[in-house]
């Protein structure tokens, strides 16, 4: 009779110890990067707010400064998340080192001059681009992949300070319902290291402690399933109209150097003219309004969401992620004051609702719940969450990646 092979109770550990050595120095490297990235762009940031009808006519030329080095330095340092994907999806995929330098700088002259651009894919192709760096010469692909999603984890985390949300946004992100669970510990060993770093360096946090609270009735709940069906649709509609303005601008002007030029005259002209500058950069200034009591006007996450989506289009460098935080929370507000509900309840569950029906992703948005308002939250946010996540129908702002069935 067989007998059935006893596993040391060793081995398990045994097989992780690479990867959590590894995780170590990925975490320290994409904490520091990301330290030094996110500094300089609160610098330029506020340099732009100072000096803005001076530096954002200047966008147009940022552009065609920013084709030109791709073209001539990225070979395919282009492709950006692209290429974090297609690497963790299996392909033979080499992710050069120059792609590090060259979205930070891609990425700063494009908030220098008010695009309107998030910065998490920056941090996340710098985590990326290291552990694959350290793991491309191991002949083992799921390796690999490990080491992939555990650089992707340790740069989100080091930018956002929340390195349990960044821990499952690199596991989810791939094939939402189907993790990589050999990649859990080492990417929250570097996220967290990642994250202390950064913090240590000086790069501040952004945290909201929500302290009112709901009485639980038909009527809000009502309230409470509107905001929720209209943050997925808002989430979705965002995903929907960066997958076709992409290539839609690209097929109208196919000459990279004029699209960027002439989409970035557009875009000079109407941030200059709508508000002066208010939907430049970031959004930090509309989420900090709209949890602080400032003006929050009804279209503004509207003309945010349009913006991100031409700024994107046009070629210029950045990230998704910020800008959507700005929509869900700006969406938020203005339905808040409409329901009669607390603003800052309002802006806290779009903040996030929106970021999970725009990535398609679950865990990572109630992760970033806690982390960034508090964990008392959790039972009012999670159902909300879920619907918007829900509401996506596998719709991404990601749309290489698989989505598992």
């Amino acid at each position: 009779m067989a007998h059935a092979r006893e596993i040391s109770p060793l081995a398990g550990l045994k097989k992780m110890l690479p990867l959590l050595l590894f995780a170590i120095p990925i975490g320290l490297a994409s904490g520091l990067l990301d330290a030094a990235f996110g500094e300089v762009l609160i610098v330029l940031s506020d340099l732009r707010t100072r000096y803005l009808f001076f530096l954002v006519p200047l966008l147009p030329i940022a552009g065609l400064l920013i084709i030109h080095l791709y073209q001539r330095l990225g070979k395919n340092s282009q492709k950006g998340m692209g290429l974090i994907f297609a690497a963790g999806h299996g392909g033979d995929i080499s992710i050069p080192k120059r792609l590090i330098p060259l979205v930070i700088f891609a990425t700063w002259l494009t908030h220098l001059c008010g695009g309107s651009a998030g910065r998490e894919g920056v941090a996340v192709q710098i985590g990326g681009t290291i552990g694959h760096q350290l793991g491309k010469h191991n002949p083992a692909p799921r390796f690999r992949k490990n080491l992939l999603m555990t650089g992707m984890a340790a740069g989100f985390a080091g930018l956002f300070q929340t390195p349990i949300a960044a821990t499952f946004f690199a596991l989810e992100i791939f094939a939402p319902g189907k993790f990589e669970y050999s990649a859990l510990l080492p990417a929250l060993l570097a996220a967290f290291i990642a994250s202390t770093t950064s913090h240590l360096l000086g790069l501040e946090k952004f945290t909201f402690l929500v302290q009112d609270t709901l009485p639980f009735n038909a009527l809000v709940a009502f309230k409470l399933l509107v905001l929720a069906l209209c943050f997925g649709f808002v989430g979705r509609a965002f995903a929907a109209l960066l997958e076709h303005a992409k290539p839609y601008f690209a097929e109208l002007i196919a000459n990279p150097y004029h699209r960027i030029a002439v989409l970035g005259g557009i875009l000079a002209i109407a941030l200059l003219v709508l508000h002066r500058g208010r939907y430049a950069g970031l959004g930090t200034a509309l989420i900090s309004a709209s949890f602080q009591g400032g003006n929050i006007q009804a279209y503004d996450w509207l003309l945010k969401l349009l913006f991100t989506v031409l700024t994107l289009a046009a070629g210029f460098q950045g990230g998704e992620v910020t800008p959507l935080f700005a929509i869900g929370a700006t969406l938020g507000a203005a339905l808040a004051l409409l329901l009669g509900l607390p603003v800052a309840i309002g802006a806290a569950l779009g903040f996030v609702s929106v970021f999970a029906s725009g990535t398609n992703s679950l865990l990572c948005p109630i992760f970033i719940a806690a982390e960034v308002f508090g964990y008392q939250t959790l039972p009012l946010f999670v159902p909300l969450i879920a619907v918007a996540y829900a509401f996506t129908n596998g719709r991404s702002i990601y749309p290489q990646k698989l989505i598992a069935d």
